[in-house]
């Protein structure tokens, strides 16, 4: 088997916006997608982790796109991991069209978490630390790795949510990339229409569950480019922690 893995999706109408383009967040999944099927068929995966008490929880995120694929679009995610430590693995992605237009590549950290104690697991544990047979470090991925996300102090608060239903995952947690789709509400239509994602990256720095509130902080750093903080608040204690950071750079049309 091949140490990368190319998976055919299809940019189905709708999981497009207005613009007839797939939505971050769909791109986002087909890339979460493909990094489960390319783990499971390699035999370090949900299907064999699962039983055994441990899962994978992504740690970051990062997407740089030249476009988005239109409407009925097949397209190929491709993924393969990079490097692999003891409590952190890379894995990296290229979007590509059948025509072998390439949209894209994304960037990602992986950690491995006891599903009961939610505590980082040793991945070189296990399979005897199989994972390395599969590391991809040839293939190339032109873009850079995620950054620290910086912000001052003078970010506005922009929204508070309460989370629901169909924001918690298989894991039991917040969904990673509801996280992004969240992130992504807080601009304006119109400044969709004047402008794309050039880049998306997000950091995720602890849990949140059902029934926690998430506010959202947001800094402009730069000419297009905006940084936003997400704190959690529990409804019983009334405590505030940070869940996440992210950045989005947006080029004009």
């Amino acid at each position: 088997m091949d140490k990368v893995g190319k998976y055919l999706f299809m940019s189905e109408p709708f999981h497009c916006d207005f613009s007839k383009r797939l939505f971050m967040g769909h791109l986002g999944n087909h890339m979460l997608n493909a990094a489960d099927f390319h783990s499971s068929e390699r035999g370090f995966g949900m299907t064999y982790l699962n039983p055994i008490h441990k899962t994978w929880v992504l740690s970051r995120l990062a997407i740089e796109m030249e476009e988005m694929p239109e409407q009925y679009t097949r397209f190929y995610v491709e993924t393969w991991v990079e490097s692999a430590m003891r409590y952190f693995t890379n894995r990296n992605f290229r979007v590509v069209g059948e025509d072998g237009t390439i949209y894209g590549y994304g960037r990602s950290v992986w950690a491995m978490i006891d599903t009961g104690t939610r505590q980082p697991q040793d991945i070189m544990a296990v399979r005897d630390g199989e994972i390395v047979n599969w590391i991809e470090t040839e293939k190339e991925c032109p873009m850079e790795k995620g950054s620290r996300v910086r912000m001052s102090g003078n970010a506005e608060l922009v929204r508070t949510i309460d989370t629901h239903y169909n924001d918690v995952d298989v894991n039991g947690h917040i969904n990673s990339v509801k996280y992004i789709e969240h992130v992504l509400d807080l601009f304006s239509l119109d400044n969709y229409r004047e402008n794309r994602i050039g880049r998306f990256e997000i950091a995720y720095v602890a849990e949140s569950y059902y029934g926690d509130r998430l506010s959202f902080f947001r800094e402009e750093t730069a000419d297009g480019e905006y940084c936003v903080r997400i704190v959690k608040t529990n409804p019983e204690n009334l405590k505030e922690v940070e869940v996440c950071r992210s950045k989005i750079v947006f080029v004009k049309k």
